[in-house]
């Protein structure tokens, strides 16, 4: 991230209950018309997130049906985490699968990542940055939910 760059915070949709969906809507701070939207379910033992994108431009268009992924802690090998694709998008599959493998490995969880992230819009035109950058946010929003809910568990 550019020195200077803020990242602004993620919008929350009501108040989450325990095993209820929380809505998140994330910005990218160097795609100011690019928004995030998470749907959060956390589990005892599993985590289901789902994952869209939306631009200025877009906003009304509907996104296409993309990978959707299952990952789980390997007990043998717990740096690197089993994933099974359970549907599957070339466009999409390599994101949801990295994405769910660095969910379970922060969390310990099972995690199903669905995914319809389209980056073409940004302003470079979805590069490795920008995906690096959404990435990055998923990550930083997702294990604090997590946090969050382990928390207020105890």
């Amino acid at each position: 991230m550019a020195a200077g760059a803020r990242e602004a915070p993620p919008v929350i949709n009501g108040t989450p209950t325990a095993g209820q969906p929380i809505e998140l809507s994330v910005g990218l701070p160097h795609n100011l018309g690019t928004r995030i939207h998470l749907h959060l379910t956390i589990l005892a033992t599993s985590i289901m997130l789902f994952l869209s994108s939306a631009t200025l431009d877009g906003a009304q268009a509907g996104a296409a049906m993309s990978s959707f992924v299952y990952a789980m802690p390997d007990r043998y090998n717990p740096s690197q985490p089993l994933t099974t694709s359970l549907y599957t998008q070339p466009s999409s599959q390599d994101f949801s699968t990295r994405l769910a493998k660095v969910v379970v490995r922060r969390t310990g969880k099972l995690c199903y990542v669905g995914g319809s992230i389209n980056l073409a819009n940004a302003v470079c035109g979805g590069t490795v940055d920008e995906e690096m950058e959404a990435f990055r946010a998923i990550v930083g929003v997702v294990a604090a939910e997590v946090a969050k809910a382990r928390g207020a568990k105890e």
